[in-house]
């Protein structure tokens, strides 16, 4: 979607100014949101997609005057709301008042470490060839879905180089409205910074960018000349 979230190639946010030593929680709280999120997200009411997709469907100014785990908050609330799981009035009173939908797995501490020491592994088997090859031109696809896509606004339209062919996995577009998993293959696909960014981009500079086989579309030869 083109939400707050897809920052690309937009001017007035400031330089990224990474922080030395950062933590990995900077306060209590957050620590507590991402240990909510992780046993939500094993009840199998929803997708790991389906997450990324209610943390960027956030109003936009909401979105981008919220802190990281601010924003994690607000999208677990919208979620166990929309799926039966708490009412507004539970989320602020913290008094239950009605019997929560049920969920079909719940999350217990001595399955914590074993669980996350295996990961959550997205690649699947599909059963046709990958369509590109490495050194292939692409255009990315001229799209603008209201529901959730991984392929970001700034490359759309514009010709790429196929870098790397990952294999086959999980397509967060349709994970994500919870309509199945529908594996492609993925791409990395690298684009010039002139062809992003026209004759004001520095020359040399390029992006790569991991994309599903969806997003893209094959170049005439006349076109990668």
């Amino acid at each position: 979607m083109n939400g707050g979230q897809d920052l690309g190639g937009l001017h007035g946010f400031g330089p990224v100014a990474p922080e030395a030593d950062e933590p990995r929680f900077h306060a209590p709280w957050e620590k507590r949101v991402f240990g909510l999120a992780m046993a939500m997200g094993f009840c199998r009411a929803w997708t790991l997609d389906a997450s990324r997709s209610a943390r960027e469907a956030l109003p936009p100014g909401e979105y981008l005057t919220s802190s990281y785990y601010a924003i994690w908050l607000k999208a677990l609330e919208r979620q166990v709301q929309a799926h039966g799981l708490a009412t507004a009035k539970e989320l602020s009173t913290g008094a239950v008042s009605t019997p929560a939908a049920p969920v079909e797995r719940v999350l217990r501490g001595p399955e914590v470490a074993p669980l996350f020491g295996r990961g959550f592994p997205s690649d699947r088997l599909v059963p046709d060839p990958a369509r590109f090859s490495v050194g292939d031109r692409v255009r990315a696809r001229n799209i603008h879905p209201v529901g959730h896509t991984r392929l970001p606004r700034y490359v759309r339209g514009r010709l790429g180089t196929v870098e790397t062919v990952h294999g086959s996995f999980v397509f967060p577009d349709t994970n994500a409205r919870l309509a199945g998993e529908a594996p492609q293959w993925l791409y990395t696909v690298r684009f010039s910074g002139r062809e992003l960014w026209g004759e004001q981009a520095e020359a040399g500079h390029a992006v790569s960018v991991n994309a599903f086989e969806s997003y893209l579309e094959p170049v005439a030869p006349e076109l990668t000349a």
